[in-house]
């Protein structure tokens, strides 16, 4: 019906109807587009892009994929095709909505993103990043050594306001470099994810001579039951309960470190399915916050974590994994409304606003593309099917007749019925060992034709 509506007039297949059936406008918006001539288009810029400035993916793939004599590059299937420019107006997008979140709002702080390097640690993109993200302060995020290390030396070009947040387990070889990461001069955050790293801080801080700052990551109530809640709530496997943060924050008081904690970190899971959970779970987030100011933190940001969805499947729905319910300026307006009517209600200073968006920002610049190699077709010719009577059992053999009555009656209904009798009835003589894998294909084929003739449906054809 979807596909009739576009074009009902048409009799003949069009980039339209195909466009349509795919869905691309809905998932592939702003980005990817059909052309007149049937191919996708890349649109680099987003909504921004010109038409002249539209890539055209088949010819990136017959550059990629001819041979060098005649002016290709000669790769070979398959190809990971990445766009910059994609990358880039991700990262404008999501500073915008925030900043538009903001101006409206009237919120007294900022905006300031990381990119979790865990999504995509690829050198270009994450150095990419850095690079378009340096205007606005954006950093990175790490979640292990390793993640530190290339965080760091891609950092070394940013900006040095840039965040540099140290999520994941820590282990005093971890803490030591992030410490020293500090001690040149990169904006580092140590987020506590267990109780008894506090006190490896404290320690190795004291013994390296560097005040650090710290973050906390706070266990919420609040968690989403979706493909990726699992790591959320009360039983997720990281963070802080409440018990434990007063625990935390009573030996940075004894140590005369209270100062040093200035971040509250929170996870509600990734592809948060709707804005009224997200309100929930960052106002209960705010409420931590504010607690910690009461209890003499030296707070200044609170970094809401991953959870900025995708719609995949372009149904813009709140109810599927592979899908969201709002946009990214209902999103950042979500976040910013959140903390700021918790903070207005305690009398708290805004603080600034840290996410660490990964799939959000990356998704849509890159591309797989592969060969389909061959194809199978499941419809038989007339030719192959030769139904031997004799082998079948008394009521298949009636079934047969009666759906060849039907058919000279054009009573396509009952056509149907006989048809699907027969091959369930043929099935089972199969399974006890009374009918040959001949006679069954020849069943199937019958009823695979009798289906395309009445139904008009066109041949199932797999790629592979």
């Amino acid at each position: 019906a979807a596909v009739d509506s576009t074009n009902s007039t048409s009799t003949h297949w069009s980039p339209a109807h195909s466009s349509t059936l795919y869905r691309i406008d809905s998932w592939g918006a702003p980005y990817f587009a059909v052309n007149d001539s049937g191919n996708i288009t890349v649109r680099p810029h987003g909504s921004s892009t010109l038409s002249h400035q539209e890539i055209d993916l088949l010819k990136v793939v017959k550059k990629a994929s001819d041979p060098k004599s005649v002016g290709g590059l000669g790769l070979q299937m398959p190809l990971i095709v990445r766009f910059p420019d994609v990358l880039k107006n991700r990262l404008e997008s999501l500073q915008s909505a925030f900043v538009s979140a903001i101006q409206t709002q009237g919120y007294e702080s900022h905006y300031q993103g990381v990119y979790p390097v865990k999504c995509n640690q690829d050198r270009f993109v994450v150095e990419d990043i850095v690079k378009f993200g340096a205007p606005f302060r954006f950093g990175l995020e790490a979640g292990s050594k390793p993640e530190l290390l290339l965080a760091m030396s891609c950092l070394c070009k940013g900006n040095s306001e840039a965040l540099l947040i140290c999520n994941g387990f820590k282990d005093a070889e971890y803490i030591s470099l992030a410490l020293l990461a500090r001690k040149f001069q990169f904006n580092t955050v140590i987020v506590l994810e267990q109780e008894e790293e506090v006190k490896l801080v404290i320690d190795i801080s004291k013994k390296l001579s560097v005040r650090p700052v710290i973050g906390l990551r706070a266990k919420l109530r609040t968690k989403h039951s979706g493909h990726f809640g699992s790591t959320s709530g009360e039983k997720g496997k990281f963070g802080l309960t409440t018990n434990q943060i007063l625990r935390v924050v009573k030996d940075l008081h004894d140590s005369d470190m209270l100062d040093c904690l200035q971040l509250l970190h929170f996870h509600i899971g990734s592809q948060i399915p709707s804005t009224a959970l997200l309100q929930d779970g960052v106002s209960e987030a705010a409420q931590i916050y504010s607690e910690l100011t009461r209890l003499g933190a030296d707070m200044k940001v609170i970094d809401i974590g991953g959870g900025l969805g995708i719609d995949y499947d372009g149904s813009k729905s709140g109810n599927s994994d592979l899908s969201v319910s709002y946009s990214l300026e209902e999103y950042a307006s979500a976040v910013v409304n959140a903390i700021r009517v918790v903070c207005d209600r305690k009398s708290v200073k805004h603080p600034i606003i840290c996410s660490e968006s990964g799939r959000a920002i990356v998704s849509h610049h890159s591309i797989l593309i592969f060969e389909a190699t061959s194809t199978t077709d499941t419809v038989p010719s007339m030719n192959q099917i030769n139904l031997p009577f004799i082998e079948l059992s008394e009521d298949a053999r009636s079934d047969y007749w009666n759906m060849s009555d039907a058919v000279m009656r054009h009573d396509n209904e009952t056509c149907l019925f006989y048809a699907d009798q027969l091959k369930q009835r043929c099935v089972e003589q199969f399974k006890e060992g009374s009918l040959g894998i001949e006679q069954l294909a020849a069943v199937d084929g019958l009823f695979d034709l009798v289906t395309k003739i009445i139904v008009g449906t066109e041949p199932i054809r797999t790629y592979l």
